[in-house]
């Protein structure tokens, strides 16, 4: 393939991925088109002002008419005037739409990332996706208003300013027409390598965020192994490498912009002493000679400002992959169109030949059949790896099932609408997450339009209330990023409140009280009580005491449903839950 094929290639891509980006600011194109329309006749007054002068200067040298020369100067006036006045309104109008699409582009990839599912967010880093929510999109922003807004504003400029100097004097014209195409070819050249910069700029810039994002929400581990100066390093690291690709950028952006206007102010030169022979041997007014001198370095300008442009849309387009990466990722979990809405559940959950892989080839849960029935407490227990989590999330919708099907009330969770699913399940798990909110707000999550009597009811329920209104702001106490300012036992009775104002039929007790002392332990357990009456629970843990005078233990190993009964008929069957209690009395620490 040749050189130009190539280029050409690039060059249709480059329209394409613009055009797309383009077709974002469809829906504010009034918007557009009124503050385009603004700033095209502010570029009107300025292709007018220029004969203006010409007439102005004529009059004071060849006419010497000094009542001429007032009118003309009260003209030239009022036209800065006006294009001053446009000049205010048009970026104006501009700006207000530039941040309304911003904001409805932010929405729909922030309302995107949420219908994601889970598999994506594990091969994903939080400072990445925050970087292409804020600055990607506001790389696509800037396409849709500043770049399309100046590409059809230089347009009109140049091609208006062509036109006056040909009608002025087409030989001199020929000079800026002659170094145009270099130009043109300087910047070909440029563009694609200043697009593959962009790219690693953002990937760069992602990388540097998600490394300060996960070193501050990991806060207490840096601090507990004196990690702040490794972290500092890693940081320091990361923004050495941004640095690197901001330097090749600035290197080949100024390069370009340097070239192309030696080119132009060499041609200007060249105007210059031509035109001013052109005077003197009287072929050309003085006036005219300004006039020309003014479009001349329209065209210059334009067409550098052009040029700019171009090497931009690179930029843009090498920031705007990322975010179309990500509106183009297909949600894993999406409802059916016959999908039907579940009310109030009874709480019947079978597990039917279920198998389930996170990546193929390495099964997690392999043919797994269960059943439990409304209102039933059933414990699962296993060794780390079992898959016991993995049933809760496929219970929740996070993933589904490789083959099988999971049903509630007898319904494949498939035909059922996700948010019906969900609401029907609530779940405490081990590693709580609070919002930086009040305690109030952080209960309320589980049903926001619950009432403040219902947020205490609830608490009082969890055993957290006489705690939070000794605090010196009570329920509105600010409780710090996940929680931080409160003790885990603190943090594990405020999700179970959650969990108890959500008032769901069936509870999921995911490891809810493997990481609290023995006395926070007795308190939760209290709560949990209160929190399991009525509904049908499953119970997540290895400290298998906790689970004794359970009705029914379910034991999983390797993906597999091995054994299924009561405490004692599966000491007295033996196997791996006798080992794993034996192996707990000996040890006398959590096992699995």
């Amino acid at each position: 393939m040749s050189t130009e094929t190539r280029e050409r290639i690039r060059a249709d891509e480059l329209g394409r991925r613009l055009l797309r980006i383009l077709r974002l600011g469809w829906p504010y194109r009034r918007r557009l088109a009124l503050s385009i329309t603004l700033a095209g006749l502010s570029v009107g007054v300025a292709l007018v002002l220029p004969l203006g002068l010409r007439e102005l200067l004529d009059a004071a040298i060849h006419e010497g008419n000094r009542s001429s020369l007032d009118e003309l100067a009260l003209l030239l006036l009022g036209l800065y005037v006006l294009r001053a006045a446009l000049n205010f309104v048009g970026p104006l109008v501009l700006q207000l739409t530039g941040e309304r699409i911003t904001l409805d582009l932010r929405t729909r990839v922030y309302r995107h990332l949420h219908s994601l599912g889970l598999r994506y967010f594990s091969n994903q880093r939080t400072g990445d996706l925050l970087s292409r929510l804020t600055s990607d999109v506001g790389s696509i922003r800037s396409a849709i208003t500043d770049l399309s807004t100046s590409l059809i504003l230089q347009a009109f400029k140049l091609v208006g300013s062509v036109g006056v100097m040909l009608a002025l004097n087409w030989r001199l014209s020929l000079v800026i027409f002659l170094v145009t195409p270099v130009a043109t070819l300087v910047s070909r050249h440029w563009g694609p390598r200043v697009q593959r910069l962009s790219r690693q700029l953002q990937d760069r810039q992602a990388e540097a965020n998600a490394v300060a994002h996960e070193a501050l929400a990991g806060i207490r581990l840096v601090k507990a192994f004196h990690r702040g100066a490794y972290e500092v390093r890693r940081y320091i690291s990361a923004m050495q490498a941004l640095y690197g690709v901001t330097r090749n950028v600035a290197i080949a952006t100024t390069a370009l912009h340097v070239i192309v206007e030696l080119l132009f102010m060499v041609s200007i030169v060249i105007i210059f002493w031509y035109g001013g022979r052109e005077v003197l041997q009287g072929r050309l007014t003085a006036g005219d000679f300004v006039a020309f001198m003014f479009y001349a370095q329209n065209i210059t300008q334009g067409i550098s400002e052009l040029i700019r442009l171009y090497t931009w849309s690179h930029q843009i387009v090498g920031a705007s992959e990322r975010v179309f990466e990500l509106l183009d990722t297909e949600p894993e979990i999406i409802d059916a169109p016959s999908a039907i809405v579940l009310p109030r559940a009874r709480g019947s959950i079978e597990f039917d030949a279920v198998s389930f892989d996170y990546e193929p080839g390495r099964p997690v849960l392999t043919d797994l059949s269960l059943r439990i029935e409304p209102g039933e407490h059933v414990a699962i227990v296993g060794l780390s790896g079992a898959g016991k989590t993995t049933l809760l999330h496929l219970l929740l919708r996070f993933f589904d099932p490789t083959s099988g099907c999971v049903r509630l009330d007898g319904v494949d969770l498939r035909d059922l609408r996700t948010e019906s699913i969900r609401r029907n399940i609530a779940i405490v798990s081990q590693d709580v997450y609070l919002f930086a909110g009040s305690i109030r707000d952080n209960i309320r999550y589980g049903r926001l339009e619950a009432s403040d009597a219902e947020v205490e009811a609830a608490a009082r329920a969890a055993h957290i209330d006489a705690f939070v209104r000794g605090l010196p702001n009570g329920y509105d106490t600010v409780v710090g990023e996940n929680g931080v300012r409160l003790s885990g036992g603190q943090r594990q009775r405020i999700a179970i409140a959650r969990a108890l104002l959500k008032d769901a039929p069936v509870l999921l007790l995911d490891e809810a009280t493997s990481s609290v002392d023995a006395a926070a332990e007795a308190a939760i357990r209290e709560a949990t009580e209160e929190l399991q009456r009525g509904r049908t629970t499953i119970v997540i843990t290895h400290r298998l005491e906790s689970v004794r005078a359970l009705p029914r233990i379910v034991v999983l190993d390797r993906g597999r449903l091995v054994a299924d009964g009561t405490h004692a008929s599966l000491m007295a069957l033996g196997g791996l839950y006798a080992d794993l209690v034996r192996q707990s009395q000996r040890e006398a620490v959590p096992v699995g």
